[in-house]
């Protein structure tokens, strides 16, 4: 069974850093493997919607949401099924649960778009 468990998050000031770690696991040796996974990292706060932050696919290729261009950066390790999001530059309104979410199908960024979801890991952020 695949499960994903997200870890690193905290309370920060703002203008810090975190760095978000999501482990893989129970992913199959061949065909549905974590590096055929499509993976993103999604953030809800009280109250409202769940929301794309930044995704990588299969190839290693990413993209995020424009507020958080030049502060996040995603990156996977295949070698070891683990997913990060390194943030820096923190603002309050980045504080959230951050989940971590993968699938195969590759379709979009929206939280439909996958089956297997974290936890999640809650980011605070202070001014």
């Amino acid at each position: 069974q695949v499960q994903l468990v997200e870890s690193g998050g905290g309370s920060v000031e703002a203008g810090g850093s975190l760095r978000l770690s999501c482990a893989g696991s129970g992913f199959a040796p061949s065909g549905f493997t974590f590096s055929a996974t499509c993976m993103g990292w999604f953030r809800q706060a009280p109250g409202k919607e769940r929301e794309w932050v930044v995704g990588i696919d299969r190839d290693g290729d990413t993209e995020m949401r424009a507020s958080v261009e030049g502060r996040f950066t995603i990156s996977r390790d295949n070698t070891k099924n683990t997913l990060y999001l390194q943030m820096n530059s923190l603002k309050p309104e980045d504080s959230a649960m951050y989940y971590c979410a993968a699938d195969w199908a590759c379709i979009g960024w929206n939280p439909d778009d996958f089956g297997y979801w974290g936890q999640g890991t809650q980011v605070t952020v202070s001014s």
